[in-house]
């Protein structure tokens, strides 16, 4: 079943690099008391997202923050290495990268993608959600290919 607005986010075990290496980031309590635009990729350096998706979100951040967004996240499954040098090369510290390397996060709210034919192997689909102290408030799932409705600018306007 895929998550809809007004779901509480599962908790599930996420990764990010930090200043010491991998750091456990558990959903739960990373999106409790605070309001997070969070936006999922297929892949990191993949073109559309290296182009488009993350550039957005870096670029419209402060417009983000400015309507209210605490936190700015970007999930995909790869592991954190690879998000974080995917952060270090076209990111900013304004954007959050929450490594799904499982694809847990993308299985528990029924956002998978079955990316084989690209060689990708099973992936989160492309989306974007506003969540609000662990509840779903926006969501917003690309169809295949497309990239309108989990853009920055979409949800600077939902805001």
């Amino acid at each position: 079943m895929t998550i809809a607005k007004g779901d509480k986010l599962p908790d599930i075990k996420l990764t990010k690099v930090g200043a010491d290496g991998n750091e456990p980031v558990q959903t739960g309590s990373y999106f409790a008391g605070r309001k997070v635009a969070l936006f999922s990729v297929p892949g990191a350096f993949t073109p559309t997202c290296s182009a488009k998706h993350l550039p957005g979100y870096v670029e419209k951040a402060a417009e983000l923050k400015a309507k209210g967004i605490d936190e700015i996240a970007c999930t995909a499954v790869n592991d954190a290495f690879v998000m974080g040098a995917w952060n270090a090369r076209d990111g900013s510290s304004d954007v959050t990268m929450l490594a799904d390397g499982n694809g847990d996060l993308a299985q528990a709210v029924g956002l998978v993608m079955d990316g084989s034919g690209f060689g990708m192997g099973q992936r989160g689909q492309r989306f974007s959600m506003v969540i609000n102290d662990g509840v779903v408030e926006e969501l917003n799932v690309e169809g295949p290919g497309e990239f309108k409705v989990s853009s920055a600018e979409y949800m600077l306007d939902q805001l």
